[in-house]
């Protein structure tokens, strides 16, 4: 059976649900066979009405609206708009820790590769912790005032809100003000993109409103320290959510770095090797240039040790080789080794499979990938050439065990510890330290 209902057509069948699936949903089988992927849905429940947000021939998504049976560790959420933000707010957090180490067993069990039960690391702070929050603005034509919003899941449509607490709360008060602000002006919500901020630790909060068809505009940086290190970084750039599980997952990678020589791979604005080994022969590799350039001032950023050398940054073409020379700011030439303050670090701008002549088997080799994982011809010469260990941080546990998968040819697993950077989400943050 089915009915409609704001514009969704909504099914009215029972549905059990088996068990929670990598990526976060429920899964559900209807009586043809065909598999249903559900947000909302706890193991053991029975779905006995929901919305379909995506229908294909051999499956199907939905958001379940109903259940009987209801799981004893489903819990009431914080947030009416948890299904946009976080949709494990339904579950009681201990459970929570425990489907993501399941997960993990089960993502790395699918690659062949049987690990223990890994430790799962929090700090214990499960709302409020989002440094970074990107709102839709939806026009309220019954108030004729703009309102924050998110996009509902599975969909375009934009859900106006009122509280949400997920990020930490400076940033909602700056939205709120900002929204606030545009009313008195009498602005309309369809001349913006959308409202991105960003806050430190220090509760200072940098960002603003992305107007359509207009170039996005640079902020403010903002700074923040980690592991005793002042770090800067753009708002709209990359830089880590949730800084204090961070800290956590750092100094357990500065644990296992007994090399001389680290190589730091896919490394942003530089907050992993930096942190964790800049008194080392440190190389960083990052793509981006915006982050490169972050990476470039993070260096150069006083911390707690007094270190007075020299940095070097080879400028490398797509195919590896170094470029001769490249403009300076002013017009002029500068050779392709320029040098600055700390000899000991080397920042290069290129891909990281594209630079492979840098791994030495005596090294020390920090992964942190996208969420798409390393590039097969890395994965190739780390097995040619071997270093000492590897230390893989990783958003994405399946790319992240595919990858593992090849490098068991030579290495063995050391290490296996999760950590909830995202708590009441699926997301999962995995380390894994191979030894040879």
């Amino acid at each position: 059976m089915w009915k409609i209902l704001n514009k969704y057509v909504i099914i009215l069948k029972v549905i059990k649900i088996d068990k929670i699936i990598p990526g976060g949903q429920a899964l559900g089988t209807e009586e043809s066979g065909k598999k249903v992927f559900f947000w909302n849905a706890l193991p053991g429940e029975l779905v006995t009405e929901y919305k379909t947000t995506k229908n294909k021939s051999t499956f199907s998504e939905a958001i379940a609206l109903r259940v009987e049976n209801p799981s004893k560790y489903r819990v009431e959420p914080k947030d009416k708009c948890f299904l946009s933000t976080s949709p494990w707010q339904i579950i009681d957090y201990k459970y929570e820790l425990k489907l993501k180490q399941e997960l993990v067993v089960e993502i790395f069990r699918e690659h062949r590769i049987d690990i223990n039960t890994p430790e799962i690391v929090t700090d214990g702070k499960d709302y409020y912790y989002r440094n970074k929050m990107e709102y839709a603005l939806y026009w309220d034509n019954e108030q004729q005032k703009i309102r924050l919003a998110f996009h509902g899941r599975g969909s375009h449509q934009k859900i106006p809100i009122y509280n949400s607490s997920i990020e930490r709360p400076e940033i909602f008060q700056a939205a709120t003000t900002i929204v606030d602000d545009l009313n008195a002006r009498h602005e309309e919500a369809r001349k913006f993109q959308s409202l991105l901020l960003r806050c430190n630790q220090n509760g200072e909060v940098s960002g603003g409103l992305f107007e359509n068809k207009k170039p996005h505009p640079h902020f403010k940086n903002l700074t923040d320290t980690i592991l005793g290190y002042d770090y800067s970084y753009s708002p709209n750039g990359f830089f880590q959510i949730n800084l204090p599980v961070y800290e956590l997952a750092l100094n357990e990678i500065k644990k296992y770095i007994s090399t001389d020589e680290v190589l730091d791979l896919y490394a942003g604005v530089g907050t992993i090797g930096l942190s964790v080994a800049r008194d080392k022969h440190l190389t960083l590799v990052e793509c981006d240039k915006y982050a490169f350039n972050e990476m470039a001032k993070n260096i150069t950023i006083e911390g707690p040790q007094d270190i007075t050398k020299t940095i070097l940054f080879p400028t490398i073409c797509d195919n590896g080789s170094k470029l001769a020379s490249e403009p300076r700011n002013d017009g002029s030439e500068r050779s392709g080794l320029e040098k600055g303050l700390f000899s000991n670090i080397t920042a290069i701008l290129a891909k990281s499979e594209n630079v492979l002549q840098y791994i030495k088997p005596s090294q020390t080799v920090i992964l942190d990938p996208p969420r798409s994982g390393c590039d097969k011809k890395l994965i190739n010469k780390l097995l040619e050439v071997t270093p000492s260990k590897i230390i893989y941080l990783s958003c994405n546990p399946a790319t992240q065990a595919r990858d593992v998968e090849l490098l068991l040819e030579k290495y063995h697993i050391d290490e296996v510890k999760t950590f909830n950077f995202f708590p009441h989400t699926p997301h999962i943050e995995n380390l894994i330290v191979l030894s040879l």
